[in-house]
């Protein structure tokens, strides 16, 4: 939805409206960019402690959350994931030729790690919950 304020010249778009399923008590922000090299597959699979908003600046990636079939999000596109005990598998640079980049505002638990790698035993007995593979 594009909206212009009265009297003003200014154009406000806005890219991705959502209803996240918590904020934790006390939040902590964490405001990043990414950089993809390219055909990088991104950070192994992992989880954050609350919800994470995204936009992507440049290039493709390739994105996977449980419960979801892989996406790809192209330049100019916003996500987000819910966090908590939802697994992100890939936010891979979905180009071989080129740079892929993205900014993140992640909403997490005080004293928890923002992001918290899935060793192989628990992906293994989670298995049944991804809708995709890597080879999407």
């Amino acid at each position: 939805m594009t909206t212009t304020p009265t009297g003003s010249k200014t154009v406000l778009t806005t890219l991705l409206h959502e209803v996240p399923p918590f904020i934790p008590d006390g939040a902590e922000v964490m405001t990043m960019t990414i950089e993809l090299q390219p055909g990088d597959p991104g950070t192994p699979p992992h989880r954050h402690s609350g919800p994470v908003f995204g936009y992507m600046l440049s290039g493709e990636m390739l994105f996977e959350l449980e419960g979801e079939a892989p996406r790809v999000i192209r330049e100019g596109e916003a996500f987000w994931e819910p966090g908590g005990d939802v697994i992100h598998y890939q936010a891979a640079n979905n180009l071989a030729d080129r740079k892929s980049g993205f900014v993140v505002v992640m909403i997490g638990v005080p004293g928890e790690p923002m992001l918290t790698y899935v060793d192989a035993e628990e992906l293994e007995a989670r298995k049944d919950r991804r809708r995709g593979s890597s080879d999407a």
